[in-house]
């Protein structure tokens, strides 16, 4: 495994910290008296895209391989709110620009593919629902019912991704078209316009008692009677459960990228702070206990950024389904650590920590939110237990069957 930066990636790197330090920070501190209170794109972030696209930092997910990506992605973390949209990469659009691409229509590509990619509208991704375990994707209660050249969808999801955004023109939609097929094959997904009579959004979803409303918001969304045409449907009926899982896969790296530049970010505040600041007659940096979180937190980064990108790598060179145990591995592991960073950046600050003068609150609410999303802690657990299992089970046999 080979981690250096080609010159291309260095190149974007170089130019993307640059354009951090010249445009996000300093929209960083423009954000509070731009936002609208509502959930619209505002004037600042268009500014900032505009700007992204003309420096060439724009689409890296779909133009680089995964390794060239994460330190791009690590850098936009340390901005979360602003810089991953900058460039376009922000979730959930990424996500379904990929579905799109790998599963869509040549017409869905041009309707939809097209506009996501060129920044002009965005998506929401609409799957999770209230009344069932959605850890089981499975479980999934939401029709999709064919009636002649249309489908109709019934169902109500919630922590439906960026549905609060006006500018969330088209949403995916996962529901079940046979649910009396067999478990993995009941499942479909479906575009549906957001403008289409029967969408009706609901409410705002808080996370953490945040609304979200840089990245369009999260929101309870119900589907009465929506009729789409049949051409609307992705790839097939009963192709929904597998097209979750490979828009989930990169998603999934794609979020544990970010969140190592979330830590670094922690880290950078905590030292800064901790030298600036005199508790009982010297520096807070100077104490024990803020020495060891200090270099605790580094060893856990380091630790987490090696195995993100030896998972980067092993997709590129061998495929998501040869790199499953590390996707899941650093999906259960990551968070974690950003979130336990995170934690004691907050503490060093005292009140401030947990203020809206720094954002430390904000980053620990998205890395602790992250141990949910893309599927939970425990899920991820029980599969990664249950594949090792297996794999032991198969040397052992290996073993017995060689006469050891």
């Amino acid at each position: 495994m080979d981690f250096d930066f080609d010159a291309t990636t260095e190149k974007l790197r170089s130019g993307l910290l640059d354009f951090m330090d010249s445009h996000v920070y300093p929209a960083e501190r423009r954000m509070e008296g731009e936002s609208s209170g509502g959930f619209a794109t505002p004037q600042l972030m268009e500014e900032l895209k505009a700007a992204a696209r003309e420096r060439g930092l724009w689409n890296f997910f779909c133009e680089l391989p995964n390794l060239s990506y994460a330190p791009l992605a690590e850098i936009t973390g340390w901005s979360p709110k602003l810089a991953p949209e900058a460039v376009n990469c922000s979730a959930p659009d990424t996500g379904n620009m990929e579905v799109l691409a790998q599963f869509g229509t040549l017409e869905q590509k041009e309707q939809w593919l097209r506009p996501l990619l060129d920044g002009e509208i965005r998506s929401a991704f609409c799957m999770t629902e209230p009344e069932v375990a959605s850890s089981d994707a499975t479980n999934i209660e939401t029709r999709i019912r064919k009636e002649g050249d249309e489908y109709v969808v019934d169902g109500r999801k919630w922590y439906a991704s960026g549905a609060m955004n006006p500018n969330a023109k088209i949403f995916i939609v996962m529901g079940k078209t046979d649910p009396d097929g067999p478990r993995h094959r009941q499942q479909s997904m479906i575009l549906v316009p957001r403008d289409t009579p029967g969408v009706e959004i609901v409410r705002p979803m808080q996370v953490f008692g945040y609304r979200d409303e840089w990245h369009g918001g999260h929101a309870e969304v119900r589907f009465h009677g929506v009729r789409v045409p049949a051409s609307n449907l992705i790839a097939g009926e009963g192709e929904g459960f597998a097209i979750s899982q490979a828009r989930l896969g990169p998603g999934r790296i794609h979020h544990c990228m970010r969140l190592i530049g979330m830590a670094e970010r922690g880290l950078a505040l905590m030292c800064e702070r901790t030298e600036s600041r005199v508790a009982f007659g010297r520096p807070l940096a100077e104490q024990g206990v803020i020495r060891e979180w200090i270099a605790e937190s580094r060893v856990r980064i380091e630790q987490a950024r090696l195995l993100v990108l030896k998972t980067a790598w092993l997709m590129d060179t061998v495929g998501n389904k040869g790199a499953h145990t590390e996707i899941q591995s650093i999906k259960i592991a990551v968070p974690s650590m950003t979130e336990w960073v995170l934690d004691k950046a907050i503490q060093a600050h005292g009140g401030g920590g947990v203020s809206q003068d720094f954002p430390l609150a904000e980053l620990w609410a998205g890395a602790r939110t992250l141990r949910l999303a893309d599927g939970p802690d425990e899920v991820h657990r029980r599969s990664l237990a249950k594949a090792e299992l297996k794999r032991q089970a198969a040397q052992r046999a290996g073993r017995v069957d060689a006469g050891e």
